[in-house]
Formats: structure tokens, C-alpha cells, sequence
């Protein structure tokens, strides 16, 4: 089996999911519509195929009171990073710009997005194609909005839709609360609430992920199914949330 083509795939599974924000222990006091700074890492594997891929994931509070979210993953020969500029207002996730690059494997990219709320419009380019777009309220990036689908997850909500700027387009983007799950990683075992990705009837492919509910919902555990049936999945390695070190039992 050939281990180019799998390079998209597995990295959307890690795109779509590392961003989602950790907070504190649920036995402490927790504000939902506080940010705070954390540092991420998961392992990655394929079944049926030897894939040693690693991401990190981070959260940081700039000068200016902004906020900056990048991802980085490695695999194979190719590597990405995602950085989105964030402001939170009013207890709402709120993008300033957002960048993707990838490189390797002979499938270079970039994209970049401009949010300019005063002016109602989103610019940029997208595979050397310029972006024009109107902002609506609530309107997300491709990793913003997995900040604000961890947060309505601290809020208790079981149907989650946003609406993304996906490329040169709005994407709706929906997932669905399906159950619980004793999930095990490097780091302990958690009790987790488990989501999946609410997708077209013809559409093969099936993403499902865990979230830990003891640590404000950080995700520990993610499984995509493409229609192939090759089998995806990332697990926690280790996380910290202002410092502190993120264990399960």
C-alpha cells in the first residue's frame, strides 16, 4: 500500500481535532468564558500501516490581550502548521486571521485568511485563488471553531453547528453528544463524552471523538474511518493547562 495518499486524510483527522481547548479539573471552580494557556501533544497510527506521526498544539495570551493558536504536525515526510489570531468577546470565540501551510510529499499549500469585522468582509488567497467573503456573527476559521465546540461542550450542549470559512467558501460544520466511554492513554484513564461528526447520508467517512470530562473536555482520543476502511487514530500524549500537568486516573 502506498503511504502517499494517506497523508490528507490522516491530517485532517489531526486538523480537525488538537485545538480543542483544555481548561481546568471539573472538581475546581471552572469559568467557560475564560481562555487559558495550554501545551498539547498526541501520537497518531494507522492500523494496517506503520505511521509514527506526532502534533503539538498551543494556546497563548499575546500583549495585546489577542489570543494565538497554532498546530503543528509531522508525519511521514511532510509537515503542517495552523495558526489562527483569536479574540474572545463576550464569552464568543472571534477570529482575526488564520493561516495553513503544508509542505512535502509534493503537495505544497497555503492558505490565509483576513477577518476584518468593521469592514464585514473576510480576504485572503486559497491555492493562489483570492478569498472575498462577508462576515455573519459567529462566523469561525478552520481552528477556531474547534475552540468554540469545546466550549459549548462545557456548556452542556449536545447538537453543535458552525458555520467555518472552509477554503474559498462557508462550510456548515455539525457534531452530535452519542455517549460515554472510559477511554485509556499515555497519560491515565478518563471518562470521557463521546462526539461524532454529523456528515451527509453518502457520505463513508466516520469521525468520532472523546473528550475527557473530568478536564473541561480535552480531547484524549480521535477515530476516523475512511471509505476505504482504513482505520485513523490519535491519543493524548501529554497536555498542560496554565502549567499544570494533565493526568487521568
Amino acid at each position: 500500500m502506498s503511504l502517499r495518499p494517506t497523508l490528507p486524510a490522516l491530517a485532517s483527522s489531526l486538523l480537525l481535532s488538537f485545538a480543542l481547548h483544555p481548561a481546568v479539573m471539573a472538581d475546581e471552580p471552572s469559568d467557560v468564558t475564560a481562555l487559558k494557556p495550554f501545551k498539547a501533544s498526541y501520537t497518531a497510527d494507522m492500523r494496517r500501516v506503520p505511521v509514527n506521526g506526532e502534533a503539538s498544539h498551543q494556546l497563548e495570551q499575546n500583549a495585546d490581550g489577542s489570543w494565538t493558536l497554532t498546530f503543528h504536525a509531522a508525519m511521514f515526510v511532510a509537515r503542517m502548521t495552523e495558526t489562527s489570531n483569536l479574540v474572545l468577546e463576550d464569552g464568543v470565540v472571534k477570529p482575526l486571521s488564520y493561516r495553513y501551510e503544508r509542505r512535502g510529499l509534493g503537495r505544497s499549500r497555503d492558505t490565509r485568511q483576513h477577518f476584518d469585522w468593521d469592514a464585514g468582509t473576510v480576504t485572503g488567497m486559497h491555492r493562489d485563488r483570492s478569498i472575498a467573503l462577508e462576515t455573519e456573527p459567529g462566523l469561525l476559521d478552520k481552528t477556531s471553531y474547534q475552540l468554540a465546540l469545546q466550549r459549548d461542550l462545557m456548556a452542556g450542549k449536545e447538537t453543535l453547528h458552525y458555520r467555518v470559512v472552509d477554503g474559498r467558501s462557508i462550510d456548515e460544520y455539525e457534531f452530535e453528544v452519542t455517549g460515554s466511554k472510559r477511554v485509556s492513554t499515555e497519560v491515565g484513564d478518563f471518562d470521557a463524552v463521546e462526539v461524532v461528526r454529523v456528515r451527509d447520508a453518502d457520505a463513508n467517512r466516520q469521525t468520532t471523538l472523546w473528550f475527557a470530562k473530568d478536564w473541561d473536555y480535552l480531547l484524549v482520543r480521535l477515530q476516523q474511518i475512511e471509505s476505504d476502511g482504513q482505520d485513523y487514530q490519535i491519543m493524548l500524549k501529554e497536555a498542560t493547562i496554565d502549567g499544570i500537568q494533565v493526568r487521568g486516573d
